[in-house]
Order: structure tokens, then sequence, then C-alpha cells
């Protein structure tokens, strides 16, 4: 069962706890042609029923897949109250997933008529006019510390195990306001991870004020829509942006950090909320040489 935080009053679906590893031993051989023995990642399909209705396969590791399915419903906007599903089971043997609600999907055939292809790994999906919500989003930005950015790089260095040992995925973390790393999830698509962080916020009943997102892939509008849908107003990814990624972040008032590794970052939207308390001194050295006309 997917870790719960605190006291929950909810009433909560049923959960299966299917989780499984998310990497498997292989040889390889190398240029010299030795053998090697490492780790490979691997991808599983899991078809989505809902109230036995097929809906979608996604790939996934298949190391959270409860929480993936709950934060999938979540984002996609399917279901609005948690309370309202009342089972969700994960069956590894026909991979699928089963959803049961209690009352049924109002208007579900009409969002599964709006079916966007999006440019996630492995090809995310998006149903529904999930644009017609970011009209709804309001947010308040917090102010972040240029030396805090550069801290929490460096502890997210500490995660990553699947990457590490296997590559081929994407890491996705939920930061609270100190950033401090409150989940980290790795799967095959950075749509996949950040559906199940959303998962875990929702089962949680977590709000996203004051918190950061972080993602190993590309700020697509994608990726910004959901973490606005989340509530989170800082997103901060290691990869690059998308101009439409751009755009919405702008439309909604996230504050979109890129291309971060080491003390390296570009502020795309929102540098007015960066402190920017720990300049590179390489950077100060040239900006001063450049004020003296030397």
């Amino acid at each position: 069962m997917p870790s719960i935080v605190g006291k929950q009053s909810r009433r909560l679906p049923e959960l299966t706890n299917a989780g499984l590893d998310a990497t498997a031993s292989v040889i390889s051989y190398n240029e010299y042609n030795q053998a090697i023995e490492g780790a490979i990642a691997i991808e599983r399909a899991l078809t989505i029923y809902l109230d036995k209705r097929e809906v979608v396969t996604l790939m996934t590791l298949g190391n959270h897949p409860e929480l993936l399915i709950l934060g999938w419903l979540h984002n996609q906007r399917l279901v609005e109250d948690i309370e309202a599903i009342k089972a969700i089971q994960v069956d590894w043997e026909t991979n699928s997933v089963a959803i049961t609600t209690y009352t049924g999907v109002e208007d579900l055939d009409d969002m599964l008529s709006h079916k966007t292809v999006t440019t996630g790994c492995g090809q995310g999906t998006m149903f529904g006019n999930l644009m017609d919500e970011i009209d709804k989003v309001s947010m308040q930005q917090p102010m972040l510390r240029q030396s805090a950015i550069y801290d929490l790089l460096k502890t997210l260095n500490e995660y990553n195990e699947v990457y590490k040992n296997a590559g081929a995925v994407h890491g996705c973390a939920l930061c609270s306001e100190d950033l401090g790393i409150e989940q980290f999830i790795e799967d095959v698509g950075r749509h996949n991870a950040v559906d199940a962080i959303a998962g875990y916020m929702w089962l949680n009943d977590l709000g996203g004020e004051g918190k950061l997102f972080y993602t190993t892939g590309r700020l697509t509008s994608e990726m910004v829509i959901k973490v606005a849908l989340m509530g989170i107003p800082v997103l901060l990814s290691r990869s690059g942006i998308t101009r439409m990624g751009l755009e919405i972040a702008q439309k909604v008032g996230v504050t979109l950090i890129a291309r971060a590794k080491g003390r390296h970052f570009l502020v795309y939207h929102g540098h007015e909320f960066i402190e920017f308390d720990a300049v590179p001194a390489a950077r100060l050295a040239h900006s001063r040489k450049d004020s003296s006309g030397g």
C-alpha cells in the first residue's frame, strides 16, 4: 500500500500493493568484447479500465502503479473527488488496472473524445479540455534563494537510483517550501513520474502552495499544465523548455527554471522571485571587469 502521511478523515479507495522491481540484470559486451553485468530498466504496458471501459495503455516501470493511476485520474480531471473512487486494482498477469467508481464518471464519452498525444517519452496522452481548467488557476509565487536552488540540485544527485543503475528513465521530485525533497519518483516517461507524484499528493491531501516541482525532462506544455493544475508555483528542470510550455507558464504565473545543472540555470519566467544571493565568483569577476571598463 502506498504511504499515507498523517491522519486521514476522507474515504480513500482500496488500493493493491503491486509495485514491481524497476530494473533487471543483463549481460552486455563492451568495445573490448568483454562481458559486463549491468542493469536495464523494465518497461511494462499497463492498460487502464475505468468502470470496465478500456481507456488507454500506459508504458511504465511499474514501481508505483497505484500512485501513477491515482495521479493520472486526477491530472486528467476524469475524477474530481478521491472519495468517488471505490478501488484501484493492478493485475500484472493481465497487465491491466481496474478502476471502480461508486457512481460512474459523468460525461466520460465527451472527455475521452478530446484526446491529445503529447511529446512525453513513450508518448503521453491528455484527455478532455484541460486548457479550460488552466484559466481557473491562480497561485502565489514564493521567493527562492539562488543558494537554496544550488543546495537542492546537489541533494538531487543522491537520488535517480534507477537512472544511475540502468538509465532510460526520468525522475521527478516534489520539494517543500524550504526545498527539501518530500517525494522522488522515476519512470520511463516524465509524464508518468509527475502523475505518480500527483497521486501521492491526492492520496495524502497535500496542496502545492509554496512547493517546487523538479523534473529531469523537458518543460513542455504538458508538464506546465500538470504542475499548474497541481497548484505548484515553481517548475525546475535540468533540461530545456518549449515555446508553448513558456507561454502557458507566463499565462498562469508558474516560475520556470530550466537547464539547471551544477551552478548554472536559466530563469525563463519569474526571475523577479529569485534572490540572487550566490552568484558564481567567475561571473562576479567578469561583471566587475566589464563595469570598470577593463
